[in-house]
């Protein structure tokens, strides 16, 4: 443990922050298993593009914050987008 003052308020301030964190990402990593779930299952189209877009709002939540860099969402939206795509591809 930390005897100096500051580092044990930059240990506390961390807890803190990880905490909070650990929210968005949860909730991201959650909507978007869900979403690949409900791809894979080849559910209606509705129910498809409403778990898709809460899944990318989520995705965006969580770069905003600094949770997740903004690179990395855009990484998973698109790999997302992608199974999407294939799923609608193959309807035809």
């Amino acid at each position: 443990m930390a005897n100096i003052k500051s580092a044990i308020k930059r240990n506390k301030q961390n807890e803190k922050r990880r905490v909070l964190n650990r929210v968005y990402r949860g909730r991201a990593r959650t909507f978007v298993s869900k979403a690949r779930n409900v791809i894979e299952k080849e559910e209606s189209k509705e129910v498809v593009m409403a778990s898709v877009v809460e899944a990318v709002k989520a995705l965006d939540l969580a770069a905003q914050k600094g949770v997740i860099h903004k690179n990395n969402a855009a990484r998973r939206k698109s790999r997302l987008m992608k199974r999407l795509a294939n799923l609608q591809s193959e309807e035809k």
